[in-house]
């Protein structure tokens, strides 16, 4: 049997399985609260192993790789930046979010920020979220279909357009029968065996590659000096800005819908506690071993077209045909069922945000299961027409709604009270600044693009911090 067919089959089972959660997932989702929050839920391993294989899948299994691949050494404060903000997340921001959603009956992000507004403008507020929401996730999802498109494409007889629509109604059937619940568990297992990936392709990688003197000797061997380099031949302040501007790569954590459900849906404070130590320690196993990988695809495979293949060149390069396969195929379909997420964090945005049909919950699932099947067929048309890099697809929708929705968040979990009017105009300029950052040419290490935006949206708050008010209890 060769390998096509092997993939194949490891395919279909494993999307049998998914739909099968589907199935399972549809009897637990019986209103609103079960489709957008699981009924808050969550245990432990499927709350931490969702919420980073949410975080990460094509962008760390494909793009980190890529990047490690063609830049080396520099690009190790990438995956430490994100390490950071993962442990920031789950030591200060969770236990206070999971308290205030839980107090006041939140079932979004949108709906933390907004609280206490009233009227007009938290009409405006909620509107200006789901329409952010909506717009940065429709590129997060075209990225995940693109992966996924662009490796069936090469590994069967059939053209991207078909591969990436199947991928999709897959990813909508079963996100439509079991909402949140499907979503999570489904994750859950595809951050399984990514961790699995990252742990099983480091190894093997460090002994083709010789160790760690041969993949420095190999690095040093390829005629370009910056790839020895942590700061990528950068001296003084623009050495200093490039540093930053790695690490700065993992506060869009904050400001991410989709991973703030899942902490929103933690069962209780033991769930949390254990659950923050298995999220942690995946970041860390999954991020520098993937890294890892990159580099030392560099000596092992130094002359490849798209940087973004050396994850699946790696895996025909290390394992024999079967096990490559069955890797392949796992993989791939994890990384086409990150976009569940996005999709349900998309559909609460306008179904719940907007509040359509709350009056009605019936009619509340069927709008947001429109709103799903709506968002699909956009994702699909983004994903063929406009080609694009996955890592810099990802990290624009991801910059855009953390610098939107991080610094409200923040201030909110703090306690610090901020006049509906600031909270608008912090959003409106950390969404907008990206946008226009993200179409000047790069600064090293993209420094501007990700913090101009979220300082400014801070010390708008600030600004408009509401002195009548005090200090709000958190």
């Amino acid at each position: 049997m060769d390998k096509a067919h092997i993939v194949l089959m490891t395919l279909v089972a494993y999307k049998v399985l998914l739909i099968g959660i589907g199935i399972w997932a549809s009897k637990r989702t019986q209103s609103s609260h079960d489709f957008f929050l699981g009924d808050r839920g969550l245990g432990p391993i499927v709350a931490a192993l969702s919420y980073s294989s949410s975080a990460a899948s094509a962008w760390v299994l494909l793009g980190l790789t890529g990047i490690a691949y063609q830049h080396g050494l520099s690009t190790i404060w990438v995956p430490i930046g994100s390490i950071l903000t993962v442990f920031i997340t789950w030591i200060w921001v969770a236990p206070r979010l999971m308290t205030f959603s839980r107090q006041h009956n939140h079932i979004s992000l949108t709906e933390v920020i907004a609280h206490g507004q009233t009227g007009r403008l938290r009409t405006i507020t909620l509107f200006l979220c789901s329409i952010i929401v909506v717009t940065s996730f429709i590129f997060y999802i075209a990225a995940q279909f693109q992966g996924a498109g662009n490796t069936f494409a090469t590994t069967f007889d059939i053209s991207m357009t078909s591969s990436i629509i199947i991928g999709a109604v897959i990813i909508m059937v079963y996100t439509l029968l079991g909402g949140f619940w499907a979503v999570s568990v489904t994750d859950a297992v595809q951050g399984s065996l990514m961790a699995l990936a990252a742990i099983v392709m480091p190894i093997a990688a460090y002994v083709a590659v010789g160790g760690i003197e041969g993949l420095m000797l190999g690095l040093a061997s390829s005629g370009n000096s910056h790839l020895l380099s942590f700061n990528a031949g950068h001296a003084g302040w623009l050495a200093v800005g490039f540093v930053v501007g790695g690490l700065s790569i993992g506060i869009g954590t904050f400001g991410q819908p989709h991973l703030m459900a899942r902490i929103m849906a933690l069962r209780d404070k033991n769930a949390l506690r254990h659950a923050r130590t298995i999220a942690c320690s995946w970041y860390v196993v999954v991020f520098m071993g993937m890294w890892f990988v990159g580099l030392t695809g560099h000596v092992l495979h130094n002359n490849i077209g798209n940087s973004e293949d050396i994850f699946f060149i790696m895996l025909d390069g290390l394992f024999p045909p079967i096990l490559s396969a069955v890797f392949l195929a796992a993989v791939l379909s994890a990384i086409m069922s990150t976009a569940d997420s996005q999709l349900l964090a998309a559909a609460t945005a306008i179904a719940n945000d907007l509040g359509l049909g709350k009056q009605n919950p019936q009619k509340l699932l069927l709008i947001s299961r429109i709103t799903i099947v709506i968002l699909v067929a956009l994702a699909v048309a983004l994903a063929l027409q406009l080609p694009a890099q996955i890592f810099e697809r990802v990290l624009f929708a991801w910059m855009a709604l953390g610098a939107a929705f991080g610094p409200s968040l923040f201030a909110r979990l703090a306690g610090m009270p901020v006049k509906a009017l600031g909270t608008i105009l912090s959003i409106s300029l950390g969404f907008g600044l990206t946008v226009i950052l993200s179409l000047l040419p790069n600064t090293p290490g993209d420094v501007a693009e990700r913090l101009i935006p979220i300082i400014t949206a801070f010390i708008v708050l600030l600004i408009f911090r509401d002195k009548n008010l005090g200090q709000e209890p958190h």
